[in-house]
């Protein structure tokens, strides 16, 4: 079965292209809106598999994407929202991050290079996973350096999390740092165990490490 999604964008060519392009690799786009109004009412109406919402919609092109995400999530627990935007909006960011229950991503316009890169980010929010982009983590975390429990986190610790929070593989973190895959196991069980997630066997201590990070980040002026 198809993926179905959610498209909020202003930008009518922008907009239409995102249709295309996620119909063309096997979504079903069941809306494609303008506006916040229009959003929130069909995340709560069509219940998607995934929705791309920009940040700052009509009327007033301020946050009503995020804000209208935010409404849909508290309605629909979970919901998975890619937000696709050129602004880092911290606050709101950090509140969709935080209610602990992953299914979020966050792209910056101008720095998404090709299709692939766009789609697998949709994917792997829609699979329940994160999709962060590294100046957007940056951005939420430059306040956080001394705030405990991240203040006992090593700066290797520091950027094996982030790239986690990119929604990369322990491989692919090995590649990115040029470490092995043990040494990045071991930077991983070091992680959860400075940050308190225990071994379960029904959460996902990936997406809960990155969530734990991102909400004491949320505290922070």
């Amino acid at each position: 079965m198809s993926p179905r999604v959610v498209i909020a964008e202003d930008l009518y060519l922008l907009r239409e292209g995102l249709v295309h392009l996620l119909q063309a690799h096997g979504f079903e786009v069941v809306a494609a809106v303008e506006s916040g109004p229009e959003l929130l009412t069909a995340l709560t109406g069509e219940r998607p598999d995934v929705a791309v919402v920009d940040v700052r919609l009509p009327p007033t092109f301020t946050d009503e994407g995020l804000q209208a995400a935010l409404a849909a999530r508290r309605a629909v627990p979970g919901l998975p929202v890619l937000v696709l935007s050129q602004h880092v909006e911290q606050l709101y960011a950090r509140e969709l991050l935080a209610d602990g229950s992953g299914a979020i991503g966050y792209l910056l316009k101008d720095r998404v290079f090709n299709a692939e890169q766009f789609v697998d980010a949709v994917r792997r929010v829609a699979a329940g996973g994160t999709a962060m982009d590294p100046e957007v983590i940056a951005k939420l975390l430059a306040s956080t350096a001394r705030h405990e429990p991240l203040g006992a986190l090593t700066p290797r610790e520091r950027e094996v999390l982030e790239l986690m929070a990119e929604g990369r593989s322990n491989a692919a973190i090995s590649q990115r740092l040029f470490l092995s895959e043990s040494a990045v196991g071991k930077h991983t069980a070091s992680i959860f165990g400075k940050l308190g997630l225990a071994p379960s066997d029904d959460d996902n201590r990936r997406v809960l490490a990155v969530l734990t990070y991102l909400n004491a980040a949320r505290s922070q002026p």
